[in-house]
């Protein structure tokens, strides 16, 4: 059956790719924290009337937003777009910006740059399964029991008009 064995060999090669990027995260947050590099990231909470999508990676013990580092020469917005097609499989959508955050995260100096986008259901999402490997709605009762990465932790508590 060469679909079947092909589908082995997908999971296969995604279970390696987990393996090594979450090596590799753990080696990075670990010259992090000797260098403390500056980065810049953006992150995009989605929401389906209130509840928001957090999305899990392979590499993580905590939930995030889709989202990711923002490459030279490129603007928050663009990057914003660029990870949500990357990670979630999501095209270009009407972004709100939605302030940010400054700290120390994984060892380093970051400045995150936050949107929101409000959609009236949750479209097919596609996750990679390497590096995005589970996507959850979560209602505002849900979301105190979830672990958080910093940022999202931070843009959660912080108070804005409206909420």
């Amino acid at each position: 059956m060469p679909g079947l064995e092909r589908t082995r060999l997908t999971r296969f090669i995604d279970a390696v790719w987990r393996v090594v990027l979450r090596v590799g995260f753990r080696l990075a947050r670990a010259w992090w924290q000797v260098r403390q590099p500056r980065h810049e990231g953006a992150l995009v909470a989605i929401y389906v009337g209130q509840a928001l999508l957090l999305v899990k990676s392979s590499y993580r013990a905590e939930w995030n937003f889709p989202g990711g580092s923002i490459h030279p020469g490129e603007t928050p917005a663009a990057a914003a777009k660029r990870e949500l097609e990357e990670e979630i499989g999501l095209s270009a959508q009407r972004l709100i910006p939605a302030g940010s955050a400054s700290g120390i995260w994984d060892g380093r100096q970051d400045q995150v740059h936050f949107f929101e986008l409000h959609l009236e259901s949750m479209p097919p999402l596609r996750l990679d399964h390497r590096e995005i490997v589970d996507a959850q709605m979560a209602s505002p009762e849900q979301l105190p029991g979830f672990a958080l990465t910093g940022p999202v932790a931070e843009w959660l508590n912080r108070p804005r008009s409206g909420r």
